[in-house]
């Protein structure tokens, strides 16, 4: 029996422009984020922000409750909503990947089904048939961590989680030997290439064993260059894209203040047909390129000591004590931004969260960071609001 598995699972899960006081947030280095306007929309529910279109006309909410994605232009107005929760032959299945846009009409997500283009009214632009089929899946969901669009040699391309199974799984070396992160896909001819292993070098080659949330891949195309991170390996890994694959140019070491370690586990505990999803553990999770910088978003984790305690308490039966605990220890993670110089990869800024924003992540479009203010968790809000920041260097 097939067995998917989540602890701790992270769910993480009309516009009308106004003029908020200006605030900012500076750190040490000198690098600071100031809001320089907000976007509102009138909806009951707690809709997430997926996405904003290239020239930031265009964004892209999921709502869990609904499971319906939900269009809006920059001046309110709803033009888009859909659903595809039925037995069709535009259904998606299980959603792996939410929606990143193709362009301000059109948008591409992942699913068991396979990869689908839409239009912002949910009519079926195009099917792709996964180039394998699937055992199981995990999904992590963070704001603005929508599927990823490169144009090459004037050709459009996306870039999509790979979800082959090699005929393996995480308790063979066969699995880290051959495990490729993505998949290259030309949207005209339909086809498939998987690209970025785990390089030379790489802990996910140590031997030991690694759970799918240890090494889920952050990514961000720019032009021809393709930034890479693991989950919880504290590198960056620069690409050259092309029409026939990927090449390594670069890998930085990152600083990451309060960033865990991974815990180690014995590839015994593996069995063949489960997906395991921690939320505890330290992970770059979305990169994302401002004018001339890098900004990483990256969670540290809860210490594995804490992690043992909490999992015993459980077992022991007291598992609202352990929920309890769990959430306090989550309240206290570090994370926050790490900045980078596009061209020199020189790391050069570490930023908190904003109060008053999601921490689950952010967007990122035309030159701007796009951030989901806090729900209300005392009663429910009949709107959400996004915050338009600027990241201003010294």
């Amino acid at each position: 029996m097939k067995q998917v598995i989540y602890l701790y699972l992270i769910p993480i899960a009309i516009f009308s422009c106004s003029s908020p006081k200006e605030q900012s947030l500076e750190n040490e280095y000198g690098y600071s984020l100031i809001i320089v306007d907000s976007l509102e929309i009138n909806v009951l529910g707690s809709p997430m922000l997926v996405d904003v279109s290239p020239m930031a006309d265009r964004f892209a909410f999921y709502d869990y409750s609904s499971k319906e994605f939900l269009f809006t232009d920059s001046d309110g107005a709803i033009i888009g909503r859909f659903s595809k929760k039925g037995d069709t032959p535009d259904a998606y299945g299980f959603l792996m990947e939410f929606p990143g846009f193709i362009d301000e009409e059109q948008v591409a997500l992942a699913g068991m089904n396979g990869v689908f283009v839409f239009d912002l009214g949910g009519n079926m632009v195009k099917k792709m048939s996964h180039p394998e089929s699937l055992g199981g899946a995990g999904f992590m969901s963070f704001v603005g961590k929508g599927m990823e669009t490169v144009n090459l040699a004037g050709k459009l391309y996306l870039l999509s989680k790979s979800v082959r199974t090699r005929d393996t799984y995480p308790r063979e070396q066969k699995f880290y030997d051959t495990f490729k992160a993505f998949e290259l896909i030309d949207v005209e001819r339909e086809t498939f290439l998987e690209i970025v292993p785990f390089e030379e070098g790489s802990q996910f080659l140590d031997g030991n064993g690694y759970f799918e949330s240890d090494y889920a891949p952050a990514l961000e195309a720019s032009g021809d260059r393709l930034y890479v991170s693991f989950g919880g390996e504290p590198k960056l890994r620069v690409y050259k894209l092309s029409q026939s694959g990927a090449e390594l140019e670069s890998t930085v070491d990152l600083i990451i203040p309060g960033f865990e370690k991974l815990p180690v586990t014995s590839r015994e505990e593996f069995y063949k047909g489960s997906v395991t999803i921690k939320g505890s553990t330290p992970a770059i999770r979305n990169i994302h390129v401002v004018d001339d910088y890098l900004i990483l978003h990256c969670y540290g984790g809860i210490p594995e000591s804490t992690m043992k305690e909490l999992d015993e308490l459980w077992e022991s039966g007291d598992q609202e004590e352990s929920e309890r605990l769990y959430a306090k220890a989550a309240e206290e993670v570090s994370q926050g931004m790490l900045i980078l110089e596009k061209e020199s990869l020189i790391q050069v800024g570490n930023i908190p969260f904003m109060e008053g924003v999601s921490t689950s992540g952010f967007a990122s479009s035309d030159g701007f960071l796009w951030m989901q203010r806090s729900p209300n968790e005392e009663e429910e809000e009949d709107f959400l609001r996004i915050y338009k920041v600027r990241l201003v260097g010294k």
